[in-house]
């Protein structure tokens, strides 16, 4: 690389896994190797259980725990893993006056675009409450990897849905990832809160930092980040993440 980064923050789903797929022993094992150079972060719109089930497995007992910070549900909440257990830094759940607002515009937001009809098969609920995200997914919360990639490849049919819901309240950020859902939390609460706050938690600068994601084009939930001023380096899935790990390791 030109220059090496002092941290590096990764998106999960189309990043270090395919969509709420487990993180293979390989990349589990890269990750270690680079937890042991350097902090390492991983945000993701899933909640924290998420994380439990898909990620934290995958990385081997001796791994350097204490390196990795954990941003589940668009950084509405951050853990840091210390006396021997992960440790909520800090939680920006919904109240529940929160969640009726979100939920009532939501569906008013999905009547106007058509997407209030449910598709001829479901895999699960469409919408999931995380705590400090609702998250809405077309095709359910379940669905195979291939039916989300196909479904709405250019956001085309969920950036309508994004800007209904923000013409009702605005008070919110909304989220669209790279396959078949929107991801909603309090206003300000998006994955370039959780870069300025691992700037602070860390004492690391952003401009030392590498963001990895599989989003960064327009629209993506993870081109939130590029304001912050973080470096970002785009990838097309798990096996260009590998790569790049390798090439941050050999330096």
């Amino acid at each position: 690389m030109d220059c090496t980064p002092k941290l590096v923050a990764f998106d999960l789903d189309g990043t270090l896994a395919e969509s709420k797929q487990p993180v293979t022993k390989e990349m589990g094992k890269l990750l270690a190797k680079l937890l042991h150079k350097m902090p390492v972060a991983v945000m993701s719109g899933g909640a924290y259980h998420q994380f439990e089930k898909q990620l934290l497995p995958a990385l081997p007992s001796d791994a350097q725990f204490e390196n990795l910070y954990l941003f589940p549900t668009s950084a509405g909440r951050c853990y840091m893993y210390k006396n021997s257990a992960w440790q909520t830094v800090y939680d920006h759940s919904f109240s529940e006056e929160e969640k009726a607002t979100v939920l009532k515009a939501l569906h008013e937001a999905l009547v106007e675009t058509g997407l209030d009809q449910p598709p001829p098969q479901l895999w699960g609920e469409q919408i999931e409450d995380r705590g400090a995200q609702i998250s809405w997914s077309a095709l359910g919360q379940q669905a195979p990897i291939e039916e989300k990639k196909k479904w709405d490849p250019d956001r085309k049919k969920r950036m309508p849905l994004r800007d209904a819901f923000l013409k009702r309240v605005s008070d919110f950020s909304v989220g669209v990832n790279a396959t078949n859902t929107i991801d909603i939390t309090r206003k300000g609460i998006t994955k370039a809160y959780g870069i300025e706050q691992l700037a602070t938690m860390s004492g690391i600068s952003i401009n030392e930092m590498l963001y990895v994601g599989d989003a960064l084009g327009e629209g993506g939930n993870d081109a939130v980040v590029i304001p912050t001023g973080v470096r970002t380096h785009e990838v097309s899935g798990p096996t260009e993440t590998a790569a790049l790990i390798e090439e941050i390791v050999r330096v």
